[in-house]
């Protein structure tokens, strides 16, 4: 994560002359330094969201294959059946025999 620059003396000053008490505006002031170090900066999102995009490309190309892959099968299936299930002119000529 980025820096982010806190002035922790100008801070408890502030509190000091809004009338907070010395030994409470410096221990706010050294608790707001603490948590700023986990504050994400813009530069932080934007590295994240970088990284994001291009996992979000790979997978957006890991389903396309996944697709186009099962759409195969489901034509190759369909192909199958409709060879199977014709009738065979063997069977066409038997049937008319026996009518």
């Amino acid at each position: 994560m980025g820096a982010i620059t806190f002035d922790t003396l100008r801070f408890a000053n502030k509190l000091k002359s809004a009338g907070v008490l010395p030994e409470h505006a410096e221990a706010e002031a050294e608790l707001f330094e603490v948590n700023l170090k986990e504050v994400a900066t813009k530069e932080d999102i934007k590295h994240l969201e970088e990284r994001f995009d291009g996992k979000f490309i790979q997978l957006e190309q890991r389903m396309t294959i996944k697709l186009g892959a099962l759409m195969v099968v489901a034509v190759s299936a369909v192909a199958a059946l409709v060879k199977l299930l014709q009738p065979t002119k063997h069977l066409i000529s038997v049937q008319a025999h026996n009518a």
